[in-house]
């Protein structure tokens, strides 16, 4: 006898092979984790510049939202994204040093898009964010966090 495609309450269901992967399937990819915590940072970071956006310059606005990114970033990608152990003075100097390369990066694009490109600063700083998450990316998985296979 095949499987029944209905619950216990005798409502219809999608065939296993047919269901979206469940929350717990998709949260067990660390790319997913990090896009979640991305996420969460971005909004964070970016409503942070956007709001010193209206008392400072956008340098200053990016370096003051930065500064209060980086700690959240770091508490979430430690515990939640790549869910290590360890010395945690060591993770978060490594961990600064990626962002210290994106802010560096950062600093270079912003006002190239504003000043050259003639961009309103909010929209400058959404099309560097797409080069600053993948510098992050890949910064964090492979020095921040990354661990020696014992």
């Amino acid at each position: 006898m095949g499987s029944s495609n209905k619950t216990a309450a005798g409502r219809n269901r999608l065939p296993d092979d047919r269901r979206p992967p469940s929350l717990r399937v998709l949260l067990g990819r660390e790319e997913i984790r990090f896009l979640l915590v991305g996420v969460i940072n971005t909004v964070v970071g970016y409503g942070l510049f956007a709001l010193f956006l209206l008392v400072f310059g956008y340098l200053v606005s990016l370096y003051l939202s930065y500064a209060v990114a980086v700690s959240l970033a770091f508490l979430l990608h430690r515990r939640f994204t790549f869910r290590v152990k360890g010395n945690v003075l060591v993770d978060f100097v490594r961990f600064v040093g990626v962002y210290v390369v994106s802010l560096a990066v950062n600093s270079v694009v912003l006002p190239l898009l504003v000043e050259i490109a003639g961009l309103h600063p909010l929209i400058a700083q959404g099309i560097a964010l797409v080069i600053t998450t993948l510098i992050s990316y890949v910064g964090h998985k492979w020095f921040s966090f990354r661990r020696s296979s014992v």
